[in-house]
């Protein structure tokens, strides 16, 4: 098994989407001794922004050959990124959410491997998934209540994810969840404990997927 792990946290190691994804990972090696990791800190080692001469790498765009190098590299680097996620069985996230959305770190990432003709292709009747077949753990935080109540509705960073992935194909999404991580130790810790709960029956349930 291969395995994708991607994180997109600001803080470090202080970080709770870290944590979980970190856990979420050492679960699926416990029950798949044999899997190979793939890691990037997206914002560690960032992934540069999508331009128009970074899309022609990879999107049909009728102009000059390109022969700049740092852009050479720019569009090897884009091969990669989707080489990466299309050899991998499972993709682990850690998403914080940040302004009701993801980190723009990991939005990144998703500009570059979101590929026609690799990971999704047009057709007459529009886009289709290329990247099926994969499985999708989310480690997803946030600092007030979206799952449910009056802030669901501005809840822009599970149902983004969901729908990214249902875009290219990729149908069996789970999360495990932290929220009201800002409203002070006891919530926090509490929330981080149920959480941490969940990580061995999300795994077992992706892994019989």
């Amino acid at each position: 098994m291969n395995i994708l792990h991607l994180d997109s946290s600001i803080l470090g190691d202080a970080s709770t989407s870290c944590m979980l994804s970190a856990a979420i990972v050492e679960e699926l090696l416990q029950q798949r001794p044999n899997a190979q990791v793939v890691r990037r800190d997206l914002v560690v080692d960032p992934v540069a922004h999508l331009t128009g001469a970074i899309a022609a790498g990879f999107r049909a765009s009728g102009g000059a050959v390109v022969t700049d190098q740092a852009m050479l590299g720019e569009h090897t680097k884009s091969a990669q990124l989707a080489d990466e996620l299309l050899a991998s069985e499972v993709i682990v996230i850690g998403a914080p959410m940040y302004n009701f959305s993801v980190a723009s770190q990991l939005k990144t990432w998703i500009d570059r491997v979101a590929q026609p003709g690799r990971t999704f292709r047009y057709t007459a009747d529009g886009p289709v998934g290329l990247s099926g077949g994969r499985r999708v753990i989310v480690a997803s935080t946030r600092g007030g209540m979206y799952s449910t109540g009056a802030a669901a509705s501005m809840d822009f960073q599970e149902s983004y994810l969901k729908a990214f992935f249902g875009f290219l194909g990729i149908n069996d999404v789970q999360f495990v969840r932290a929220e009201r991580l800002t409203k002070g130790t006891e919530l926090r810790e509490h929330s981080i404990a149920e959480a941490r709960a969940t990580v061995r029956d999300v795994v077992t349930r992706a892994l019989m997927c």
